[in-house]
């Protein structure tokens, strides 16, 4: 399938590596002019070279998503330069630590929050304006399959990924009625930094590379997505609706 997304403005956090970096890629081939964000910004212009290489165009936004005010001015500034956003990737997310509740240190508990959840809010609240002014509004929120296996010793990443996923879900909810489609992604084990950090003793060739799951994502940014509310499972290839409890 090709994915036309000409003239289409594209946020990606997180793009300075892995699952973020390969989408912001992915979606300036398919033709979308890429807002790559990321703290790093050695990466962010590795991006841009291999943005321009492809015939891409992007603007480069470093900073550090525990700044809120920061998320604030970059929606404002999108409203003054484009007067509107076509697609959000709010990909950016740190693990934290590995270990048990009781050992987690209140700094780093709460600076998962603030990075996983509160910037990912402040994000939905700052590009929401700007998504509906699109006639065809596209979320992609990542997520992980800890939101709901919940893991021992995984504590804060799961916590605040299932924080994320009831942010996405509630937003879908309240857009339902607008041509902005928002969808949860669980890219599964990936071959990145923070998957080394929490499995340093794995094999990273045994799992697939971010351009491939980068690959199913770009779809998923497209005009062809009508369903939104859902969560999207890479390693099935298909979009799945949330259950209740049983």
């Amino acid at each position: 399938m090709t994915i036309d997304l000409k003239d289409r403005i594209a946020l990606v956090t997180g793009a300075s590596r892995g699952i973020g970096y390969y989408t912001a890629l992915e979606l300036a081939k398919a033709g979308a002019h890429v807002i790559a964000c990321a703290r790093t910004v050695g990466g962010l212009e590795e991006l841009d070279d291999a943005i321009k290489a492809v015939g891409g165009s992007a603007t480069l936004v470093p900073f550090d998503l525990a700044d809120m005010q920061a998320i604030d001015t970059l929606g404002a500034s999108i409203f003054e330069r484009w007067g509107k956003l076509d697609i959000l990737v709010a990909n950016a997310g740190i693990l934290g630590v590995i270990s048990p509740i009781g050992h987690v240190e209140a700094k780093v508990f709460e600076k998962v929050m603030t990075t996983n959840v509160t910037a990912t809010w402040r994000l939905i609240r700052s590009v929401e304006p700007l998504l509906v002014k699109s006639d065809q509004g596209r979320a992609v929120i990542m997520s992980s399959a800890a939101a709901h296996k919940c893991r021992p010793f995984w504590g804060p990443y799961s916590a605040s990924k299932a924080a994320v996923e009831a942010l996405a879900r509630t937003w879908a909810g309240e857009t339902q009625r607008l041509p902005l489609r928002v969808v949860s992604v669980d890219p599964g084990a990936t071959r990145t930094a923070m998957r080394a950090q929490a499995m340093p003793g794995e094999d990273p060739s045994t799992l697939p590379h971010p351009s491939e799951v980068a690959a199913r994502i770009l779809p998923l940014c497209g005009p062809e997505l009508t369903e939104t509310g859902k969560l999207f499972v890479v390693r099935d290839g298909k979009l799945k609706d949330y259950r209740l409890p049983e």
